[in-house]
C-alpha cells in the first residue's frame, strides 16, 4: 500500500513540475481525470503501460529514473497479508491497514475503547461482538484474528514507534466481563514497557482537552517523499488526511495531549488504580 503511495506522490509531483493537467494525463493514457486523481492518491493498482506512457508525457527519459519508477509500480500491485482478510475487511478500512503495516511512527489518541493494536484477544472479541450486530461466530473470528495479526508489527524487527494517548473513559468503558477488563489493563500495563510504546492516559480529573475533535491516528513512513497521514475513522468510512496544515493542526493536538496528560510512569501507576478498582 504504501508503495503505491509513494508512486502516486512521485507521479503527481512530475505532473505538476510539467504544467500538465490531470485531464491531460488521463487522456494520454486512455483514461479520465479521476483516475489519474486516484493513482496520485495511491488508491488503484498500477498498469506498467500506463505509467510508461505518463513517464514519456512527463519527460522522464533517463532509463535509471524510468527503471526504479517501474519497479516501483511492480512493487506497488503485490498484495499484502492483510487481502486474505478481504471477507470481513472493508475496502476504506484496508488502505488503513496497509499503511499502518508500513509506517515507521504510528501516534493516536483513543476515547471509546481500548485502540486495536494494544486489545487483548478477549477484550477484541468483546468490541467486535458489540459493535457489529449480527454476524456469524466465524465472521467474529475472523476480525478477531486480523486484529491479533494487526499487532505483530509492534514486536517486528523493523516495528514503528507507537505513542498511544487513551482517554480514562476508554479504560472505564467495560466490554466483556470484569476478568476480561482486568486481563486488558495489565496486558496496557506490560505493552507500555516496550521500548518501542509510548503509552499515556488523559484522566477526568483533566476536564476539558485538546482532544475534543474525538480519536484520530496519525502515521509517519520512512519514506522521505510520504507526508504523514492523519486518520479518523466513521461508520460506513474514513477520512484520510495528508494536507500539510490540515496534518499540521492534528500534529499540534497531539503534542497538547501528551504534555497535558500524565508521563507514561504515572500513567502506568493510574492503570494499576483502575486495575484495583475493577
Amino acid at each position: 500500500m504504501v508503495r503505491r503511495i509513494l508512486l502516486g506522490s512521485q507521479l503527481r509531483r512530475l505532473r505538476e513540475s510539467r504544467g500538465i493537467t490531470r485531464e491531460a494525463a488521463g487522456y494520454s493514457i486512455r483514461a479520465s481525470e479521476s483516475k489519474i486523481s486516484r493513482m496520485e492518491l495511491g488508491r488503484v493498482s498500477f498498469k506498467a503501460r500506463d505509467v510508461e506512457d505518463l513517464l514519456t508525457l512527463y519527460g522522464v527519459a533517463d532509463e535509471t529514473e524510468r527503471g526504479a519508477l517501474l519497479g516501483l509500480a511492480k512493487e506497488a500491485n503485490v498484495a499484502g497479508w492483510w487481502h486474505s482478510y478481504g471477507d470481513v475487511l472493508p475496502g476504506w478500512f484496508q488502505t488503513y491497514v496497509g499503511l499502518e503495516a508500513a509506517a515507521s511512527h504510528i501516534r493516536l489518541y483513543e476515547v471509546q475503547f481500548v485502540h486495536g493494536l494494544l486489545q487483548t484477544e478477549a477484550y477484541a472479541h468483546a468490541v467486535v461482538t458489540r459493535g457489529m450486530g449480527e454476524q456469524s461466530q466465524a465472521e467474529v473470528d475472523r476480525r478477531v484474528a486480523l486484529r491479533l495479526e494487526r499487532q505483530k508489527v509492534l514486536v517486528s524487527e523493523r516495528g514503528p514507534r507507537l505513542h498511544a494517548i487513551l482517554d480514562e473513559a476508554a479504560l472505564r468503558r467495560p466490554y466483556g466481563d470484569r476478568a476480561v477488563m482486568q486481563g486488558q489493563l495489565r496486558h496496557l500495563i506490560e505493552v507500555s514497557e516496550q521500548p518501542n510504546v509510548t503509552l499515556q492516559v488523559m484522566p477526568f480529573s483533566f476536564g476539558g482537552h485538546a482532544g475534543e475533535s474525538g480519536a484520530f491516528a496519525m502515521l509517519r513512513f520512512p519514506e522521505s517523499d510520504l507526508s504523514d497521514i492523519v486518520y479518523m475513522e466513521q461508520l460506513t468510512g474514513a477520512l484520510y488526511l495528508d494536507k500539510r496544515e490540515e496534518v499540521a493542526q492534528y500534529e499540534r493536538v497531539m503534542t497538547r495531549l501528551g504534555e497535558d496528560s500524565p508521563d507514561p510512569a504515572e500513567s502506568r501507576d493510574l492503570l494499576r488504580g483502575l486495575l484495583q478498582l475493577t
